[in-house]
């Protein structure tokens, strides 16, 4: 087996950290850390000494610092890692991953990989390069995905989607966030440049990179190719959540709000533009992403979700709120006509392999599926496999085409659609643009070069 050697630049989110979570006989124990000192990098050594030192299942890492001038520059030339760990600022993040990469390393770096569609070309020297990279996505490792991605490719299950002729989506996700929350047991603490939009990005190319990936596990399964040309975005709006000084201090440590956030203060009151709603068409499959953000989590709460898929035999439903206590169900719902059940026991019997002790009970109007909690260690666990399936890329020594195909489609999206929000929002109450085939949009006047 391959022993790793993993090199961190700027970990300026908590992400960066748990990619460390759990132990990993895959990773040497040397951590090399190429960070600016400051909070940041502190929360980073705080996080993985914690890690180091609880008494259930501790790791062994080793932090080696490096501090100073060039970072980029001498992480590149001085030789101590494999691969790359990319999670912090976001509106210098691509040009990043595309030097690392150029230089010969791979990496692996948080969502969302750009802010702005004037980023693109750096998208296509990433995923044209020999090099590997690829972003850090957990939903792929949920139990509940993986069990609604199965239920989705059983065609005598599911059936196929509705295609666009319905109006309704038949993709429709919808979740909510916290600013002000909980992680690893404690209080978040962000960084101040996570509210400025021109660093962090806006609502749009940030929780909605997870939303395009799904939608692209399920759309495609396992197919590859290149899929940017099978998307028409349709619409898409960005719209703020306040942030009080109180609530910004809490989430920060920072007193008063940093003057690149000034333009955003309405009568004292930062406006964090967070929110965001995209509506486009997969393959003729129409797709509804919402992303919203609260200000605090409520005690014994947690993010919201709600999901709702919709194929020609059935309907499939995760819902994770106030009515459910917080827990997260799946349930089935059959079309006019349908009965369920023969199906359904046949194709459990043969997914016990996979999800043992998956089972299903009657429920309102269909078919509640009963999900054993010993397959799933939560989300936060969900990193540490992640980066397991990042190195058997580099076991591999191949980057597979499907990859890049849904990076460049994933991103393309996104960017095309925080454009069209920005003209929406400039707008105001003007005509709307009409839908955007992806592969038709050429460079916008800012960038040059190939984008799709």
């Amino acid at each position: 087996m391959i022993l790793y050697r993993a090199l961190f630049y700027e970990p300026g989110h908590f992400h960066a950290a748990l990619t460390l979570r759990m132990p990993n006989p895959r990773l040497a124990p040397d951590i090399h850390v190429y960070a600016t000192p400051g909070p940041e990098r502190d929360a980073f050594r705080t996080l993985v000494e914690h890690f180091n030192t609880r008494a259930d299942c501790p790791t062994h890492w080793r932090l080696h610092l490096h501090d100073g001038a060039q970072l980029l520059q001498r992480l590149v030339e001085e030789g101590h890692g494999d691969f790359v760990v990319v999670a912090g600022r976001n509106d210098t993040k691509l040009e990043t991953i595309a030097s690392l990469t150029q230089a010969g390393l791979p990496v692996l770096a948080d969502k969302p990989w750009l802010t702005e569609s004037r980023q693109l070309p750096y998208l296509a020297q990433v995923t044209t390069g020999p090099c590997v990279a690829m972003d850090l996505m957990t939903g792929p490792y949920s139990l509940r995905a993986q069990v609604m991605a199965q239920v989705v490719h059983t065609p005598e299950l599911f059936g196929t989607f509705v295609t666009d002729e319905d109006p309704e989506p038949a993709i429709d996700l919808a979740s909510v966030h916290h600013l002000y929350k909980q992680v690893n047991g404690q209080p978040l603490q962000r960084p101040g440049w996570y509210y400025d939009t021109a660093v962090q990005g806006d609502g749009v190319v940030d929780v909605q990179a997870h939303m395009v990936a799904q939608a692209q596990a399920w759309v495609l399964g396992e197919a590859g190719g290149e899929v940017a040309r099978d998307i028409v975005l349709d619409s898409a709006r960005c719209w703020p959540t306040p942030v009080p000084l109180e609530l910004f201090r809490d989430s920060t440590g920072l007193d008063t709000y940093p003057a690149a956030l000034q333009s955003a203060i309405r009568d004292g009151v930062l406006q964090y533009a967070c929110n965001s709603e995209i509506r486009y068409r997969f393959r003729c499959i129409r797709v509804r992403q919402r992303a919203e953000w609260r200000q605090r989590e409520p005690d014994g709460t947690s993010d919201l979700h709600r999901l709702t898929l919709r194929g020609s035999l059935c309907e499939v439903r995760l819902r994770q709120d106030e009515a459910t206590g917080y827990h997260a169900t799946l349930s089935l719902h059959p079309a006019a006509g349908v009965v369920l059940e023969p199906v359904l026991q046949r194709v459990l019997a043969q997914w016990q392999e996979r999800f043992p002790g998956l089972a299903c009970v009657p429920a309102a109007c269909g078919v509640r599926l009963l999900l054993p909690s010993a397959l799933d260690q939560g989300h936060e666990s969900h990193f540490a496999l992640a980066l397991n399936a990042f190195l058997d890329h580099l076991d591999r020594g191949v980057w597979p085409e499907a990859l890049r195909a849904r990076l460049r489609m994933r991103y393309t999206l996104l960017a095309r659609a925080r454009d069209l929000a920005l003209r929406e929002s400039t707008a105001a109450q003007g005509p709307t643009h009409g839908p955007q085939h992806l592969s038709r949009l050429g460079p916008t006047p800012s960038t040059a070069g190939r984008v799709v």
